[in-house]
């Protein structure tokens, strides 16, 4: 069966080049444009990965980690973000995330990342 992983992106341009990839890579892949629809679609569907960046319309990232945690402990996630700073990446980490990707990010880099954390999981 194909791993399903959740992508909670608000920038097309970044989903469209996630989604081509991933789906070349054999998994199936769910689109989330907004915090709020990707709290909806982890209540009612599950997922082998999340992909989620932090700075999303109407929840944040870090409300979606922190949901995760908390009520499906044991779900990898891997956040991308723009961000470089090391106080955002380090409490990324605090709240438990497996990886972070900064963008820009070269799509092998994003297709080893996700082939390494799901074998962990």
């Amino acid at each position: 069966m194909k791993k399903r992983i959740l992508i909670v992106e608000d920038n097309p341009m970044v989903v469209k080049s996630l989604e081509f990839k991933l789906i070349k890579d054999g998994y199936t892949v769910i689109i989330s444009s907004d915090g709020r629809d990707a709290l909806e679609k982890l209540k009612t569907e599950n997922f082998d990965l999340i992909l989620t960046d932090l700075m999303l319309p109407f929840v944040s990232g870090s409300q979606i980690i922190e949901y995760i945690k908390q009520n499906i402990p044991g779900m990898p996630i891997i956040v991308l973000s723009t961000s470089n700073q090391e106080d955002i990446i380090t409490d990324a980490f605090t709240m438990g995330v497996e990886d972070f990707i900064t963008k820009p990010f070269s799509p092998n880099e994003l297709s080893l990342r996700v082939r390494r954390t799901l074998a962990q999981y």
